[in-house]
C-alpha cells in the first residue's frame, strides 16, 4: 500500500493578501464615515406663540412676525420653519387653555412667547398673569420646547403699583426659568405713527420688522445653543 502523499499547503500570493488587507480598510473606513457623519439636518421647528401682534392684525401674513422672522432667520443662514400661533385677542389665560393644542402640532424645537398685552390693557391681576406665563413655560420645557420669552410693559393707566408689579413679571420668570427674555419688543414701536396701522395700537409691516430685529438676535443664540449651523452660501 502506498501512502498517500503529505498535502502541499496553499500558498497564498502577496497580491491576494494585500487585496484582502485593502478591501478591509476600505471597509472600516466607510463604515466609520458612515457613522460620523451628521444625519440630514432637518429645519428647526420654531412656535410664534402670542396675540394680536403674533397674528399680524390689519397687515398681510406675508408682513406677519413668523412670516419676516423666518425670512430674517434664513437670509441669516438659518434652516428654520416658524409656525404661526398668534391669535388675536389672546390673554394669558386663552393662550394657556389652548397652548397643549397648539403644541399638538409639533414637534417644536422653540417657542417664541409673546403674551401679557391684553392682560394690561384689561386690567387684569398681575398675579393671574404671572402664574398663566409660568405655567406656559413650564409646559414648554417640559415638552422639550425652549421657550424664548418676549417683555411686555405696562402703561401707567392702572397706577405705578399696578406696573411695578406688571412689569417684574418677565424678567422674573425669565430668571427662574432659565430663559431669554426680549426686553420690551413695543419699544420704539408703540407711539410712532409711521410704524403703527390706521388703530394707532397695531405694528404695521415696518413695525414688525423692528420687532423682529430685536426677537432674532436671541433666537439666533438659542439656536447656536442648540447646534445649528449656518448655511454655508449665508457665510
Amino acid at each position: 500500500m502506498i501512502d498517500a502523499p503529505p498535502s502541499t499547503p496553499l500558498v497564498q500570493s502577496p497580491y491576494g493578501v494585500f487585496r484582502r488587507s485593502l478591501q478591509a480598510a476600505l471597509a472600516a473606513i466607510a463604515l466609520l464615515t458612515i457613522a460620523l457623519s451628521p444625519a440630514r439636518a432637518q429645519p428647526v421647528r420654531i412656535l410664534a406663540f402670542g396675540d394680536s401682534l403674533t397674528a399680524g392684525a390689519g397687515i398681510a401674513a406675508e408682513d406677519s412676525l413668523p412670516a419676516q422672522l423666518k425670512r430674517r432667520l434664513s437670509a441669516d443662514g438659518f434652516d428654520v420653519e416658524v409656525v404661526q400661533g398668534g391669535v388675536s385677542g389672546d390673554t394669558t389665560t386663552t393662550g394657556l387653555a389652548r397652548l397643549d393644542y397648539t403644541l399638538d402640532a409639533g414637534p417644536f424645537d422653540v417657542a417664541v412667547v409673546e403674551l401679557g398685552a391684553n392682560d394690561m390693557l384689561n386690567g387684569h391681576d398681575p398675579k393671574t398673569t404671572r402664574a398663566n406665563l409660568d405655567q406656559i413655560l413650564t409646559v414648554l420645557q417640559q415638552k422639550g420646547v425652549r421657550p424664548i420669552l418676549t417683555a411686555m410693559a405696562s402703561s401707567t393707566n392702572h397706577g405705578q403699583a399696578y406696573k411695578r408689579d406688571f412689569d417684574s413679571i418677565y424678567p422674573e420668570l425669565a430668571a427662574k426659568h432659565q430663559a431669554p427674555l426680549v426686553p420690551f419688543i413695543l419699544e420704539g414701536v408703540w407711539g410712532t405713527p409711521a410704524l403703527l396701522i390706521w388703530d394707532g395700537v397695531h405694528p404695521n409691516a415696518a413695525g414688525v420688522t423692528k420687532i423682529v430685529n430685536k426677537i432674532a438676535p436671541y433666537v439666533e443664540k438659542t439656536l447656536v445653543s442648540m447646534g445649528a449651523r449656518k448655511n454655508s452660501r449665508a457665510q
